[in-house]
């Protein structure tokens, strides 16, 4: 039987060989997406909590149960602390079928009745009738379910699951994404995902935790963090595209407005009492609050911000348009992506000039 398992804590630091200063939480029934560029830490990260790695000091508690703390000098070996792992490369064992690969991870329930287990587990993963197969004779797909299948048959308290979408094409991922969040439903303990896929990360998670160099820079659900990230390398992290260098001006709490020097002309921005006047600022804005002034008819949002600029880049993508606006004062690059059949009724095109509208509600601002 299954224990209950309470939220997963994680502080953990050091200053090599693997530099870090974590600090992780991730409640029972929460999907928590660790992501940053190749050696941020991720992958260090879930090898500390499974307990392969020992950073030097933190702690590492589940449901208050510590399973690392350097100054209590506790350190729980790894098959003490009920971890279901998926690895990225799955780690199968080769010469043996998908249900001998679970009953491996049952050591724990008593023999008769593994074989049971793994192919209700199997089920679970939709892979029933597939219990005979070996892993070289599964896709990368049923493979990975198997991985999985064989995680939860630890009845872990904490699941990790290592890049565990990577190694199969891009259908094969659709489908999986889509079982995983039907199987999480189902799955009462913290789930910690490492991926370096944006998109993946807010497909799946309820929080994304951003990492660079083996330190935690920002936690947050993913439209709040990606939508105002705390500073402007956590910005670039994520890939927001519009991210620059300004000043404020001044503040009015009356209003509910900021001032901005920003693009070579004054923008107005929701209050951000946390910048004084002469403040210097990195500031973003989504291109989903970028407003291109239609040529047929005016539009309310065109009053906000008004700035001018020329397409210098302009490539059709599919059913969008997306195009890169040179600033006509300062020449900084603006990238906004439009629906085609608005690009074609406007007539977009390379040195087209163009108008857009900042709307004050999606600038943000950040330290410099």
């Amino acid at each position: 039987m299954a224990e209950p398992a309470g939220g997963l804590e994680v502080r953990l630091a050091q200053a090599g060989p693997i530099p870090l200063d974590v600090r992780l939480d991730c409640a029972a029934g929460e999907v928590l997406a660790l992501v940053g560029p190749s050696g941020s830490g991720k992958s260090t990260v879930l090898r500390c909590i499974a307990g392969v790695l020992r950073a030097k000091t933190g702690r590492i508690a589940v449901g208050g149960e510590a399973w690392f703390d350097s100054e209590a000098r506790i350190s729980l070996a790894p098959r003490a602390r009920t971890v279901g792992f998926v690895f990225q490369n799955y780690a199968l064992f080769p010469h043996m079928s998908a249900q001998a690969n679970v009953e491996a991870a049952l050591g724990h329930v008593a023999a008769p009745a593994r074989a049971g287990r793994a192919r209700a587990l199997l089920d679970r993963v939709n892979l029933k009738g597939l219990e005979s197969r070996r892993p070289w004779e599964l896709s990368g797909g049923q493979q990975q379910r198997v991985a999985v299948a064989r995680a939860l048959a630890r009845d872990p308290r904490v699941l990790l699951l290592d890049e565990p979408f990577s190694a199969v094409d891009r259908s094969t991922r659709q489908i999986l994404y889509r079982e995983l969040a039907s199987l999480r439903r189902d799955l009462a303990m913290p789930v910690v995902l490492v991926t370096h896929d944006l998109d993946e990360a807010a497909m799946l998670a309820d929080r994304m935790s951003i990492l660079h160099r083996g330190r935690t820079l920002q936690a947050a659900p993913p439209h709040a963090l990606m939508a105002r990230p705390a500073n402007s390398l956590v910005a670039r992290l994520v890939d927001l595209k519009n991210v620059f260098r300004g000043k404020v001006l001044s503040s009015d709490a009356g209003t509910g407005t900021t001032l901005l020097e920003g693009l070579g002309q004054r923008l107005e921005c929701v209050l951000d009492a946390r910048f004084a006047a002469g403040a210097e600022v990195s500031w973003a804005i989504p291109g989903s609050h970028v407003i291109l002034h239609r040529r047929d008819r005016p539009s309310r949002g065109e009053r906000e911000n008004p700035v001018r600029g020329v397409i210098a880049d302009f490539l059709p993508l599919g059913e969008n348009v997306s195009t890169v606006i040179a600033i006509e004062a300062t020449g900084e690059r603006l990238q906004v992506t439009f629906p085609l059949h608005v690009a074609r009724r406007n007539g977009l095109e390379s040195g087209a000039e163009v108008v857009v509208s900042l709307l004050r509600d999606g600038i943000h601002l950040m330290p410099d």
